[in-house]
C-alpha cells in the first residue's frame, strides 16, 4: 500500500474524488499505524491499524474526518490507539463498553416496551406513565448511574410523602411507590442481559432496587384491601357528591372511572380505555353491555351492565377535540394518551372515607367481596363477571356453555349494583340520626 508523510499539503494534494472502485489507502511514513483513507468520491478519514498484544488479528479503527480533525490531533490519537494495542486492549470493546455504561433510563424503557409481540400496549403505556411521572429526574440519566441509595430514598419519599417526596405533597402512596419500582427493577433486570461490559459481563454486578428487599411499604395482604361492606355506601354517597361539584373533566372522568370500577369489578386499564364504539345502551336495561376486546387474559368478551352503571354513562360528556371531533373514549383527558390513566384524587377520597389505604385494584376486590360474601352470587358467576378463568371450568363449560356473550349474568350484576346503591341510602339516613339497619333481601 503507498505510503506518504501524512502532511497538510500532501493531504490536500490526495484528497480528492479518484476512478478507483475501493478506498485508497495511504499510510504515514512517520508513525506507525497511522493513515489516511480516501473514498472514491474524496471523502477522507484519518485511520489506525494494529495488534492488540495476545492476538492474531489485526484491528482498523477509523479516528474522524480530515477537517474536523488537523493532522497533529489525528496523530496524537493514534498514538494513543497504538499504546492501547500494546497492553492488550481492544479500542473497539472500550467504546462499545463506553456506550452500554452511557445508555439511560429512557432508553432501557424504551427498547423493553417496544419489543415486538411481547407486551400488550396497555401493558406498555402503564410502564412509560409510571418510569415518566415517577422518575422523571432519571430518565435522562445513565441507568449505571442510578445507586442503591438513590432508590430507597426515593422509595421511602414516595411511601411517606406521594408522588412529589417533599413536605406539603400528596398524600403517601405505598401502594404506587411498590409498584414503581417493581417496573424499574424489571427495566434494570432487561439492561443486565442486553448491555454489556467488553469483557461480556453484565454493567452492573446488582440491580440497586434489590436494596428494597426488606423496605418493600407494607400494604396488608391483597384480600384484606378492600372497602368494608359498612363503609361502601358511605363511599358511593361521597363519590356521588363529588361528582356533582367536581374540579374539573379530567377530575370527573377519575370520579366516574372510580364509580364504574366500583360498579363492574374491572381491571383499571380495561375501563379507562373503554371506548364508546364498545358500550352498547338501550331503553332495555337487560340489553346493555359493554365489550372488552383488549383483556388481560382470555378472549374477547361481551359483559352485562347494572342500570346504575348506565345511568353513569349516560352522564358522560361527550368531550371534543380541538380538530371538532368527539373522543373515542368513555373516560377522556386532555393529557396525550387522550383518556384518564388513573385517578388518584378521588381514590384519595374512598381511601380516605374507607379509613384504609386503597388503589384502583382494589375496588375490584371489593366487586368480588360483595358479589360473593354479601349477594352470595356463586364463584363461577363472579369469575366469570370479573373476566377471571372460572376455577370451577369443566368439559360442558368449556365446550358447551357461552362464555363470551354474559347477558346471561345480568341478574347478578343488577343485585352487586343495587346493594351498592341500597348501602347508600341506609349511610344517608344513618349520617341523619335515622334508626336504619340493613336488611338482606
Amino acid at each position: 500500500m503507498p505510503q506518504l508523510k501524512l502532511t497538510k499539503t500532501n493531504i490536500d494534494r490526495v484528497a480528492k474524488p479518484h476512478s478507483g472502485k475501493t478506498d485508497a489507502l495511504y499510510w504515514d511514513t512517520d508513525t506507525k499505524g497511522f493513515g489516511l483513507r480516501v473514498t472514491p468520491k474524496g471523502l477522507s478519514k484519518f485511520i489506525t491499524q494494529g495488534r492488540v498484544d495476545g492476538t492474531m488479528t489485526d484491528v482498523r479503527i477509523t479516528i474522524g474526518s480530515y477537517g474536523a480533525w488537523t493532522v497533529d490531533e489525528a496523530r496524537r490519537k493514534a498514538d494513543e490507539y497504538r499504546h492501547q494495542f500494546e497492553q492488550g486492549i481492544d479500542p473497539r470493546e472500550v467504546a462499545k463498553q463506553q456506550k452500554a455504561l452511557s445508555v439511560t433510563l429512557q432508553a432501557v424503557l424504551d427498547a423493553y416496551v417496544t419489543r415486538p409481540g411481547k407486551l400488550k400496549d396497555s401493558t406498555a403505556a402503564e410502564y412509560r406513565r409510571q418510569v415518566e411521572r415517577v422518575f422523571a429526574d432519571w430518565v435522562s440519566k445513565p441507568i449505571a448511574s442510578i445507586t442503591r441509595d438513590m432508590v430507597q430514598q426515593r422509595h421511602r419519599e414516595m411511601v411517606e410523602r406521594g408522588l412529589e417526596g417533599k413536605k406539603g405533597g400528596k398524600k403517601a402512596a405505598p401502594a404506587s411507590a411498590n409498584a414503581a419500582f417493581v417496573t424499574l427493577r424489571i427495566l434494570f433486570n432487561y439492561a443486565m442481559d442486553e448491555y454489556r461490559r467488553s469483557d461480556g459481563s453484565a454493567m452492573f454486578d446488582h440491580n440497586p432496587v434489590a436494596a428494597l428487599k426488606r423496605h418493600w411499604a407494607k400494604l396488608g395482604t391483597r384480600t384484606e384491601r378492600y372497602i368494608d361492606k359498612g363503609k361502601v355506601g358511605a363511599v358511593w354517597n361521597r363519590l356521588m357528591d363529588e361528582r356533582a361539584s367536581p374540579r374539573s373533566r379530567d377530575a370527573l372522568a377519575g370520579i366516574d372511572l372510580t364509580i364504574f370500577l366500583l360498579l363492574t369489578g374491572a381491571r383499571r386499564d380495561e375501563a379507562a380505555a373503554l371506548t364508546w364504539s364498545n358500550v352498547h345502551i338501550e331503553d332495555d336495561s337487560a340489553k346493555c353491555w359493554w365489550h372488552l376486546d383488549d383483556r388481560k387474559r382470555g378472549d374477547p368478551i361481551w359483559l352485562p351492565l347494572n342500570t346504575q352503571a348506565v345511568a353513569l354513562l349516560k352522564l358522560r360528556p361527550r368531550q371534543k377535540l380541538e380538530d371538532g371531533t368527539e373522543s373515542p373514549f368513555v373516560f377522556p383527558s386532555w393529557g396525550k394518551s387522550g383518556r384518564i390513566m388513573d385517578a388518584r384524587a378521588a381514590m384519595e377520597t374512598v381511601s380516605e372515607v374507607a379509613g384504609k389505604h386503597l388503589s384502583l385494584h382494589d375496588l375490584r376486590r371489593t366487586f368480588t367481596n360483595i358479589a360473593m360474601r354479601e349477594c352470595r352470587i356463586e364463584k363461577f358467576r363472579t369469575d366469570m363477571l370479573t373476566g377471571h378463568k372460572p376455577a370451577q371450568e369443566d368439559v360442558t363449560a368449556r365446550n358447551y356453555l357461552d362464555l363470551a356473550h354474559l347477558d346471561w349474568l345480568y341478574p347478578e350484576v343488577q343485585q352487586i349494583g343495587d346493594w351498592i346503591e341500597g348501602q347508600g341510602t341506609v349511610a344517608a339516613a344513618q349520617a341523619k340520626g335515622e334508626n336504619v339497619v340493613p336488611l338482606r333481601a
